[in-house]
Order: C-alpha cells, then sequence, then structure tokens
C-alpha cells in the first residue's frame, strides 16, 4: 500500500493510494502514527480498503499533501553513509555509523516550502531514503532486521552547513531548523519495494542535476542500521531513520553553492515519487 496523509498543515487526514489515484481513509479513524503502527494499523487498513473498495471517497483534487506519516517520536539520521558523499566532504569513512537526530518540528510536506533559517547562509540539500519503524525495536538482530520496518519514504534533509559544523557542538543544530525534513509524497509499505538495496535517488536545484546516486553504494545497509540504531535506543512504532545522502551535495562543490530565496528543489528514489519545494528566506510571522 501507499499511505498519504492529506489536507491543511496539522489538520491532515489519511488516505491511501490506489492505481494513482488518491482515497480518503478518515473513516478508519485515527491517523497515521504510533498507535497506528503499534495496534496493527496497516492490516486493519488493508482491511478497510478491502471491504470499501466500491465506496472509498476520492481526495479533493488540488489538496496538499502532508507527511505521510504523523509526527514520529523520533527522527534518528545516518550521516556519510555513502563513500562518496564521505569523500566530497573531506571526510573519512566511518568505521560505524554517525547518528544523529533530526528535529521532529522540522518535519513538513513533499511540497511545503523550505525556509532557509534566519542568519543563514550555508543552507543545503541532501536526498535521502527514510525508514518507518512498525514495531517497538530494542537490540534487534540484523537477521530480524525487516521484520520491524513498516515501510520506506522520500526525505529531503535539509542542512545548515555552518550551523552543522562551524558552530560546535553537534550536528543537530544544523539538521533540525523548522522545514528542514520534507517526507513524502507517500509512505511505501515494505511489499512494494522489491529490493531497497538497489534504488536509484536523485535531486535537481533549479533544473540542474546535483545528486544521482544509488542505494546500492551504501556503506552500512537498511537491515545493519536498523539493528545498529536499535542498540542505543528503542526505536517505537512510527519513528524514521533516514538512511544518508549520496555525492552531490552543495558543501561539496568547489566552491560550495547553498540554497538561496527563490531555488526550487526537486528530488525522487525509484517507488517512492517525487517531490517539490520552493526556498523561501525567513520571515519573521
Amino acid at each position: 500500500m501507499k499511505l498519504i496523509r492529506w489536507g491543511a498543515a496539522d489538520q491532515e487526514k489519511t488516505g491511501v493510494i490506489i492505481d494513482d489515484v488518491w482515497y480518503d481513509t478518515s473513516a478508519l479513524g485515527g491517523d497515521y502514527n504510533e498507535q497506528f503502527f503499534k495496534d496493527n494499523g496497516l492490516e486493519r487498513l488493508e482491511q478497510f480498503v478491502a471491504a470499501n473498495k466500491d465506496s472509498l471517497v476520492k481526495v479533493p483534487e488540488g489538496s496538499r499533501l502532508g507527511s505521510p506519516v504523523a509526527r514520529p517520536s523520533k527522527i534518528v539520521c545516518i550521516g556519510l553513509n555513502y563513500a562518496d558523499h564521505a569523500k566530497e566532504t573531506n571526510a573519512p569513512l566511518p568505521p560505524e555509523p554517525v547518528i544523529f537526530m533530526k528535529s521532529t518540528t522540522a518535519m513538513v510536506g513533499p511540497f511545503d516550502d523550505v525556509v532557509i533559517p534566519k542568519n543563514s547562509v550555508k543552507t543545503d540539500w541532501e536526498v535521502e531514503l527514510a525508514i518507518v519503524i512498525g514495531k517497538k525495536a530494542t537490540y534487534v538482530e540484523e537477521a530480524d532486521a525487516l521484520d520491524y520496518i513498516a515501510g520506506y519514504v522520500l526525505h529531503n534533509d535539509v542542512s545548515e552547513r555552518e550551523f552543522q559544523i562551524e558552530r560546535n557542538g553537534t550536528w543537530d543544530k544544523g539538521k533540525g531548523c523548522d522545514t528542514f525534513a520534507p517526507l513524502g509524497p507517500f509512505m511505501a509499505t515494505r511489499d512494494e519495494i522489491k529490493d531497497v538495496d538497489n534504488l536509484r535517488l536523485w535531486l535537481t536545484v533549479n533544473g540542474q542535476k546535483m545528486q544521482d546516486g544509488n542505494t546500492a553504494n551504501f556503506i552500512f545497509n537498511v537491515p545493519f542500521v536498523v539493528s545498529y540504531v536499535s542498540q542505543f535506543m528503542t526505536l517505537l512504532p512510527g519513528d524514521v531513520i533516514s538512511t544518508g545522502t549520496p555525492a552531490g551535495v552543495g558543501l561539496g562543490f568547489k566552491p560550495p553553492v547553498y540554497l538561496k530565496h527563490g531555488d526550487v528543489i526537486e528530488l525522487g528514489i525509484d517507488g517512492l515519487g517525487t517531490q517539490k519545494q520552493q526556498v523561501k528566506n525567513y520571515v519573521k510571522d
């Protein structure tokens, strides 16, 4: 299945995509959140769709898409998980996964604006495959890791490089700004993605190709990442793990290239759809 959440920000309703048509599933009740995944929500949703396949209501044309999963308990990110990206940023290959956290308040829909933070001069892009956890995961064995995955989603891990690298402390301060985690357009359940280790992912800025990679080039693959992260923290249903980005980020250019007001970012992953964001300067409400 392909899960969507649609409607105005903070008022999203649930839905599914069937044969490229968006359908409202809000009559099922609840949201695509921790409780949904914990209570066998995917199975209940599948049964609901099957039972109501002739009466499902189409989502109104032109509706906004939000993140396909509701705000999770955490967004965990893996840094430097492609050798070519580590090289372009002059970072050594990590002997173990680099873990950092991204604020859940950074989550937005796949076509919402990306806002350059106040005092930012080095806002950057990163196309990534993200994992959605389906059930509570603690000390998971790598051989069992796929059983803990509900599905996958496209993620733009927007990053402010000065905040991240030059302002002391952890990477987190350059990763969690508002609008820095566009997710979607949909979450594909695990069965929709036949080979997660062979997915093309790409990103353009103003039509110019910046990133063009493949998950075949992971340093640490999906089962290893889920198992590894679960050794350090309990993953709850609906939690998101973003798996890193290939080469082609703005920081890697010589000289570096960063986002500016009016830029347009487009990105996609095989089987997970595409996103498009317009970049805007921060304006105080």
